[in-house]
């Protein structure tokens, strides 16, 4: 490690896959935590991408291609790798870095697969290393009310909890542009996304996952759901189409700046299209998804994910022996259409990360971006708890986890709010076992993929 000017040790940091996703974590060593740590290197297939990121940092890391990730750990010594590449590679980085010794800070989902998922919580086990999973929602100050209040005893012991989130026709649409839409890459929704979800129930909660049961499919995206409702030919891709510009489900990636530079400017490096059609064929990752899972208590959770909502957010209900605790969030009450009257330029496609200010209800509004939490005991009426108001990003949570990833130790954490290794286990594992539920059509406990609940 080098000091800084204070005299702090500055971590050295390597970025794997230098994405979108990277963006919260290099913009972070580039600003608030410059003086924390440094990037040393990257690691990506393409050149274009890395050097976007030098603009950010306004210097130049080593770069080295997937295939050398040994020669970055050998030749650069980091203290820290940071992995935001494709889902089902994250075993291999996380492995390697453990083994040489690094701390490994992994994007949600921690991997794809129950052989990805022993073999990272086997490195851990022998590794001087640490492995911190990136759950950004637990810090979201409202999902913490609720984990408080479950813990402090407000509605008894739990029996149930039901959790329903719905993605947008702009964001939900947007994993099946991208990577996302192949299941052998991402793990579904189930696992990509959804392992968010189960991880804030097994947080609450504090219980843990035991057996799944999963129901879904492939119902409004794809090509043969797209032939089914009569939409006649598309373009394999957005960007340049004619129509692109009013079509709702159409992504040009020249019109953003930063997709331009980072997707559509290193096409010729690794052939990666950001804009594939949402109703093209080759899509393997299904948009409606029901769960059922039990836990050890004998709690059980309901879940439901769907894609292709005309509003965003999420709703929670937990009951217990002495009452109920409701959370309602909307993040974006509706999306309109390119050309519709009063509408300049496209949504950002992910509205947890630019959130819209809390408003009224309005007979032209009436679906407001806002959350609200009831707590009701048995035998009295409602009450409205009141959710310190975060800022930010995803509820409020990014600028606490980035504490915690950049700033370790520092403040106390009462809510248990830091994922380590097991937490990604469980909650992958729960997406994993509802893939293979999916597939073979019948329950399937964790322990049977090898995922033990105990490591």
């Amino acid at each position: 490690m080098r000091s800084n000017h204070s005299g702090r040790s500055r971590r050295r940091y390597a970025v794997v896959g230098v994405g979108h996703r990277a963006a919260m974590y290099v913009e972070a060593l580039a600003g608030k935590y410059a003086d924390d740590g440094e990037v040393v290197a990257w690691c990506d297939p393409s050149p274009t991408r890395m050097s976007y990121y030098d603009g950010v940092l306004g210097h130049a890391p080593a770069r080295y291609a997937p295939d050398r990730f040994a020669d970055l750990l050998r030749e650069q010594r980091p203290d820290a790798v940071v992995v935001t590449s494709p889902d089902a590679t994250h075993h291999h980085y996380a492995v390697a870095a453990l083994r040489a010794g690094c701390d490994v800070v992994v994007e949600k989902p921690l991997t794809t697969t129950a052989e990805g998922a022993r073999a990272i919580a086997d490195a851990v086990a022998s590794s001087t290393g640490r492995l911190v999973v990136t759950f950004n929602y637990r810090y979201s100050p409202r999902n913490g009310e609720l984990r408080r209040l479950i813990a402090e005893g407000a509605i008894g012991r739990v029996t149930s909890v039901h959790f329903e989130w719905v993605l947008d026709t702009v964001h939900g649409a947007d994993y099946f542009r991208r990577w996302h839409r192949e299941k052998a890459h991402s793990g579904g929704l189930l696992v990509h996304k959804a392992s968010h979800h189960f991880d804030l129930v097994d947080w609450w909660l504090d219980d843990v996952p035991e057996t799944v049961f999963a129901l879904g499919g492939l119902r409004f995206y794809g090509a043969d759901n797209a032939a089914a409702r009569g939409l006649g030919p598309r373009p394999e891709r957005s960007t340049g189409a004619p129509g692109a510009a009013t079509d709702p489900f159409a992504l040009d990636l020249a019109a953003d700046d930063v997709l331009r530079r980072l997707y559509l400017e290193a096409e010729a490096d690794d052939g990666y299209l950001r804009d594939r059609d949402v109703f093209g064929a080759g899509i393997t990752t299904e948009d409606n998804l029901s769960v059922v899972v039990g836990y050890r208590s004998g709690a059980s959770l309901s879940y439901s994910l769907n894609a292709h909502s005309p509003w965003e957010g999420y709703r929670v209900a937990v009951n217990g022996t002495a009452g109920r605790l409701e959370l309602d969030v909307v993040e974006r009450g509706h999306v309109l259409p390119a050309g519709a009257a009063g509408v300049v330029g496209r949504p950002a496609v992910d509205p947890s990360a630019t959130p819209d200010r809390p408003g009224a209800a309005s007979a032209a509004n009436p679906r407001p971006a806002g959350e609200r939490l009831l707590w009701q005991r048995h035998w009295s009426v409602a009450e409205e708890v009141p959710v310190p108001e975060g800022d930010g990003p995803h509820g409020g949570g990014d600028a606490h986890l980035l504490d915690d990833v950049f700033r370790p130790g520092g403040a106390e954490d009462p809510l248990g709010r830091r994922a380590g290794v097991l937490d990604g286990v469980r909650s992958a594992g729960v997406g994993i076992a509802a893939n293979r539920s999916l597939e073979e059509g019948r329950a399937v406990r964790l322990a049977d993929l090898g995922l033990s609940a105990d490591w």
